[in-house]
């Protein structure tokens, strides 16, 4: 409290006072003052909405918790109508209006008009968040050469090996047949690739080996070029939207070896970035929130840069420029050398004491980031830095983690106040509605009709979602296995109702439909396998945990014309709510002892690695070395899930106490030696007594307390408490 400044009947951060005062407001065309008037009148406005709402989710869980208690496993199975009556009946299901067609108008083509990967990033990060800004474009030689997708042997060169070389050119030239084909012959068979003017305009001429001459099957999918027309450095083409460089250079290593002299092919990758404030990160006081907005800041106005050694050197990270190329009837072709940026808000549960009311009280966490981190936006809309985020002058907020449509609907008008307080237009600010609570799962419709104006973006994630889907029916009967989940009629249904609700809202060509992370960052080619199934199915984006996963992922929105996909798909029957009603129980436990404790330990193991490093280091993000020693990012969701999934077993006593705290303990035992090489960990074992351990047997001991299953108030209490003790 001695660090706080009383002002506007509040009580600030000293640390946030002066970012705002010193640092966000200069520039934005509103004062401290205004800022911090407006934020204690969004305050007393929506803070008793934003509680009200909060009670009405305690409310209808009790309300099912009771009925699934008065109600056992085989009626549930026996009448699954009357369930579905009771939860329209308490306000849980709503009715569906009549249809209708989003009106978000004047969205950036990356979000509107073009398909192709999106990244997740911890803003608090600023090398990451700069990583993933700069991965618009990235290098598809780089890419499969360092990866699996390419087998490796054992026995390539050190250094460069020419071997896996050759293999990396023989796969883009695959890949170039399929995004930009010739009319006769293949990429492989090119000698050269160079250009004529035809009429004044420029044109792709291909001498092949055997000396005949062809050309592009589409000569409009050359777009530009770097260098000379009789010796182009660079020709630029496009092919669904989606941007190809391919880099020639015969002096280079590897322009000798190749048989076109093309040394890079440099891949359009990650078209829009979430900058995450929410579950990448772990921020639990006024400073972690000020190092959140200093980063958003930094990239709104152009600035943020950060040092760091790499391999003895200091290297300084900072935005990358646009790219420039000439076109082919003579203009200048510039390309946004940038991801366009959003940025997820938290959701409404949480409070932050970074400001405190007039009352003392800890003010809600979503109404301050959404004050904070669109007053931070504003410098881009002001054009107050060098680069452009949003062409078009918008602010993209995604929000997480709301609970139907009347929620939707606070964000909504939170946003117009917002807007208001900083002298912003109407819709300006986008929102992006994340369908990962089961509420908004089966009231999407009149969720994206409560913010049909501004909504830019709707997705699916499969760990929150079943984080949700247990603890809401946490007393309906013990859960299968996870993997076992995953097979299960509802998660079909949630993800194709999803897209078919996006497709019948308007939502093509004018926002995106996006589905959820490949959580294994070292498993590219599992990842080329699998995920070429979200644009397959509709998405026009879907999260990718790196850089390199954006460059290799970008492959299958060539493959397939995710437009063409929706619009086949727009005649399909709907998904049915019945389906995505169908909770996934275990109807007859079969597992055996060794099974239930292989998932035990399992979801064990995969909690105490998240939060240890959440605890100790604060790291909200990272990647966790699971109980096989695979590399799986792990973050709040993935948390959620195993401590859920281990709070319904003991609920319905197919586990035991005993046994889970033994499974911890043990468990502990193995992240400690995982984490060995980290000169920095503090070990759990033996003494079990850190804060980290206690947080992570809260997370599950106490998990059917917790909030709709959220981590974040035993993860916030746990860290602020370390903090303390420093």
């Amino acid at each position: 409290m001695s660090n706080n400044i009383s002002a506007n009947n509040l009580q600030i951060s000293r640390v946030l006072y002066d970012f705002i005062d010193k640092e966000a407001t200069p520039g934005s065309g509103i004062t401290a003052d205004q800022f911090w008037d407006s934020l204690a009148a969004l305050i007393a406005e929506f803070g008793p909405k934003n509680k009200a709402l909060l009670n009405k989710r305690d409310k209808l869980q009790a309300q099912i918790d009771d009925w699934h208690k008065a109600h056992d496993m085989a009626y549930y199975q026996a009448n699954r109508d009357e369930y579905k009556q009771f939860l329209l009946d308490i306000g849980y299901l709503v009715p569906e209006g009549e249809d209708f067609q989003i009106s978000t108008w004047n969205s950036d083509f990356e979000i509107s008009i073009v398909a192709g990967p999106q990244l997740v990033v911890p803003v608090m990060n600023a090398r990451y968040a700069l990583n993933a800004s700069n991965a618009r474009w990235g290098s598809l030689f780089n890419a499969l050469y360092g990866t699996d997708v390419i087998p490796f042997t054992g026995n390539e060169a050190k250094g460069y090996d020419e071997v896996r070389g050759q293999a990396v050119i023989d796969w883009a030239d695959e890949f170039l047949d399929q995004a930009i084909p010739l009319e006769s012959g293949r990429h492989s068979q090119v000698r050269e690739y160079r250009l004529v003017n035809q009429d004044g305009h420029i044109v792709l001429q291909v001498e092949l080996n055997d000396g005949n001459i062809t050309q592009l099957t589409n000569q409009d999918k050359l777009v530009g070029w770097q260098g000379f027309s009789e010796a182009p450095e660079a020709l630029l083409f496009v092919n669904h939207g989606l941007h190809i460089e391919v880099q020639i250079d015969s002096d280079s290593q590897i322009g000798k070896q190749h048989h076109a002299d093309i040394k890079d092919i440099v891949m359009e990758s990650a078209m829009t970035t979430i900058q995450d404030c929410e579950d990448s990160v772990a921020a639990v006081d006024g400073n972690d929130k000020v190092a959140v907005y200093r980063n958003w800041l930094g990239l709104m106005h152009g600035t943020l840069q950060e040092t760091f050694d790499k391999g003895g050197k200091p290297l300084t990270r900072m935005l990358n420029q646009d790219r420039f190329y000439k076109g082919t009837s003579g203009e200048t072709v510039s390309m946004q050398g940038r991801s366009l940026l959003l940025v997820r808000n938290v959701g409404h549960l949480m409070t932050t004491d970074a400001v405190l009311d007039q009352d003392g009280n800890e003010v809600p966490e979503g109404i301050l980031d959404a004050m904070v981190t669109t007053l931070c936006s504003k410098h881009d809309l002001l054009r107050n830095s060098p680069y452009r985020n949003s062409r078009n002058g918008n602010i993209y907020i995604v929000k997480p983690k709301m609970h139907g449509p009347e929620e939707a609907a606070f964000s909504n008008d939170l946003f117009n106040a917002v807007e208001d307080a900083l002298d912003i237009k109407r819709n300006t600010i986008k929102v992006g509605v994340m369908d990962e609570e089961r509420r908004t799962s089966v009231n999407l419709k009149e969720c994206i009709r409560a913010v049909r104006e501004r909504v830019f973006f709707i997705n699916t994630g499969f760990l929150d979602r079943t984080g949700d889907e247990i603890h809401t029916s946490m007393h309906a009967g013990p859960f299968l296995p996870k993997d076992a989940v995953r097979g299960q009629p509802w998660i079909g249904a949630y993800e194709n109702s999803n897209v078919d609700i996006g497709i019948q809202c308007g939502f093509i060509g004018k926002a995106q439909i996006g589905k959820g992370m490949w959580a294994k960052p070292d498993m590219m080619a599992d990842m080329m396998n699998q995920k070429v199934a979200h644009p397959n199915v509709g998405a026009n984006c879907a999260w990718v945990p790196s850089p390199t996963a954006a460059t290799l992922h970008a492959i299958h929105y060539h493959q397939i014309n995710v437009t063409v996909t929706q619009r086949r798909l727009a005649s399909r029957p709907p998904a049915s709510v019945d389906d995505i009603l169908t909770i996934p129980l275990m109807t007859d436990n079969n597992l055996s002892a060794e099974a239930i404790q292989n998932e035990v330990d399992n979801n064990a193991q995969g909690i105490l690695g998240y939060v240890v490093r959440w605890i100790d280091n604060g790291v909200g993000c990272s990647k966790v070395p699971d109980i096989n020693n695979v590399g799986l990012m792990e973050d709040r969701a993935t948390c959620r899930i195993s401590s859920q999934h281990i709070a319904n077993w003991l609920c319905h006593g197919i586990c035991s106490e005993e046994q889970v705290m033994e499974s911890m303990k043990r468990m502990a035992k193995i992240v400690d030696e995982q984490n060995a090489s980290d000169p920095a960990y503090q070990n759990m074992a033996p003494d079990f007594d850190g804060v980290a351990f206690q947080a992570a047997c809260d997370l599950v001991f106490k998990g059917m307390e917790q909030p709709n299953g959220y981590t974040e108030p035993v993860l916030h209490a746990r860290r602020k408490e370390l903090k303390s003790k420093s």
